[in-house]
């Protein structure tokens, strides 16, 4: 968590860029790293003010944006920094990301999405190709190139962190075997170009409908084919597979114009990188989720073992690989990761309702149904941004506070802990055919952490398991009469 002190490092920052101080200094929405992004401004200046920890990794993303930067590839512009606060300033492209407009369609992929994935492909084999030239490797962090070394750093989180706590047994010494045997075949592919390394539609930033890149910081010398199977195969994507083919092909035809490219070579590792990025997301997500238990992260796995399923029914692995493939097959034959079925919620006579209040305004609001019971969470332990001039006319509902509880709150561990808690009990009373369950968020004014809260564990529960549940804010007729 950043302090105030990392705050008046990039005020003043600011203020030697733009010549004048910012008179609004926001938080943005987390990574999943430990930076923290800012929105600075004053009148027409405007830039992101980031704070990293992490030295080496800032000299990374500093020198690798220069460098693109100098040769018009669509990264942002760096604007001052200051490595002895662990602080800089980039050029603001906006909030739109491309895994937005994947939102917005997700019961359909429609043409113009199709265009919109072109593009970035496009400029992706510019940045990998063009970008690679004269780039200097040596700042690179934690490795200067996507190496055997670094295979097993991902091998082993996804044999440590996912194969391992999803309980199916496996042959250490085969498994090894397996291993090995996938490093050799895809370190024969060509591995002089720059790979971003985590190449995701939430890492691409939309403006005026053109694809801009951020975060690759942990950029590398590697293969081509790592960053397209990054893209194409994201887990939650779901890009149905013959645009998937399509915008294979439409990368070969840009980076072929870049530099000599053999089709059936470059496909012939293509897939097996497939399987190294869906390899090493399953560990991250079983790190994240399993060891750290947040919710998200479990709710991604089954979308990863999809791609894995048609890999290995597509018959698409390049070599045999036997107890990889065994352990992945024991995985999704045990269901284990598979999502809840919603259709029980829909069809399930069970109403859920979601309040929000006011420690200081009202009593715990009485159970409706007559039957008692229910959940009552008390938010008034986190740390409060109502406390804080620009918040205290906003709500939880505005992306500012927002982003302040998510940077400078436990709001994310509460909210696992609250659903593991309701889960167990939504997949009871489905089960038994109850009909009604009401859960209270309270905190001081009920306006910002119960508000937010509340809100998270509604679209939780719709998203999971499709059922009905009535949101009410309690005090929301006083938020802006009272401040």
């Amino acid at each position: 968590m950043a302090s105030p002190k990392t705050e008046w490092a990039l005020a003043e920052l600011f203020e030697s860029w733009a010549g004048v101080p910012p008179d609004l200094i926001l938080p943005l929405a987390p990574s999943g790293s430990d930076r923290i992004y800012y929105r600075l401004q004053k009148n027409d200046k405007v830039a992101i003010g980031t704070y990293s920890p992490h030295a080496k990794e800032s000299l990374a993303f500093l020198n690798f944006s220069k460098h693109f930067h100098e040769r018009k590839l669509p990264v942002p512009a760096i604007y001052a920094e200051n490595l002895d606060a662990k602080v800089y300033l980039q050029e603001d492209l906006g909030s739109t990301t491309l895994y937005s407009f994947l939102l917005q369609n997700q019961l359909q992929f429609p043409d113009s999405l199709v265009q919109l994935y072109k593009k970035v492909v496009e400029k992706l084999a510019h940045l990998q190709i063009n970008g690679s030239k004269e780039l200097q490797y040596t700042y690179c962090f934690p490795k200067e190139s996507f190496d055997r070394e670094s295979m097993f750093w991902d091998f082993n989180y996804f044999k440590y962190h996912f194969l391992l706590p999803s309980q199916v047994g496996f042959d250490e010494v085969a498994l090894e075997k397996d291993f090995h045997q996938l490093a050799d075949f895809l370190l024969q592919a060509d591995n002089e170009y720059f790979m971003f390394r985590d190449f995701q539609s939430r890492n691409i930033l939309i403006r005026n409908g053109n694809p801009y890149f951020i975060d690759y910081q942990g950029g590398r010398k590697g293969a081509l084919q790592y960053d397209l199977a990054s893209l194409l195969y994201q887990a939650k994507a779901n890009i149905p597979n013959d645009i998937r083919e399509s915008l294979i092909q439409h990368y070969l035809d840009t980076a072929s114009q870049l530099t000599d490219i053999d089709r059936d070579s470059f496909l012939s590792y293509f897939y097996g990188y497939v399987l190294m990025r869906n390899i090493q997301v399953l560990g991250a997500y079983g790190f994240r989720g399993i060891y750290e238990r947040k919710a998200h992260f479990l709710l991604s796995i089954p979308y990863g073992l999809k791609n894995i399923q048609w890999l290995l029914e597509e018959g698409k692995i390049p070599l045999a690989l036997p107890e990889i493939t065994r352990c992945l097959q024991a995985i999704i034959k045990s269901q284990k990761y598979d999502p809840y079925d919603k259709s029980k919620g829909e069809n399930s006579l069970l109403k859920v309702f979601v309040n929000s209040f006011s420690y200081h305004k009202r009593q715990i609001p009485v159970e409706s149904s007559g039957n008692g019971g229910g959940f009552v969470f008390d938010c008034r332990f986190l740390h409060n941004p109502g406390r804080y001039e620009p918040y205290k006319k906003l709500s939880g509902k505005d992306e500012s506070v927002i982003n302040f509880l998510k940077h400078f709150s436990d709001m994310e561990p509460f909210l696992n802990n609250v659903y593991r808690i309701v889960d167990a009990a939504v997949e009871n009373y489905l089960e038994r055919s109850f009909t009604h369950l009401e859960i209270n968020f309270g905190c001081t004014g009920g306006q910002h952490r119960s508000v937010y809260a509340a809100d998270q564990l509604t679209a939780h529960l719709k998203d999971k398991y499709g059922i009905e549940v009535t949101l009410n804010h309690l005090e929301q007729a006083n938020w802006s009469k009272e401040n």
